[in-house]
């Protein structure tokens, strides 16, 4: 470690300074691992959500519905 503090910090390595930056805010990798898991839980639970409502309630076929709009032509 002396060695990359000597040269700067420039040279080390990406996963290094990650780690560094994850350590300072208090967050070791069981619990960065817990927290991903925990957010792509989360967007499964919305995914579902939107499937099971676009299933439920189906809307309108195309171009049922709506009237067109009058366009003045010139």
């Amino acid at each position: 470690m002396a060695r990359a503090e000597a040269k700067g910090p420039a040279s080390r390595k990406a996963c290094c300074l990650v780690s560094e930056v994850l350590e300072e805010a208090g967050l070791d990798r069981q619990k960065v691992l817990k927290l991903r898991r925990q957010v792509l839980e989360g967007i499964i639970l919305l995914c579902r959500w939107q499937l099971e409502r676009m299933g439920d309630a189906p809307g309108p076929p195309r171009g049922e519905g709506r009237k067109a709009r009058r366009v003045k032509l010139d």
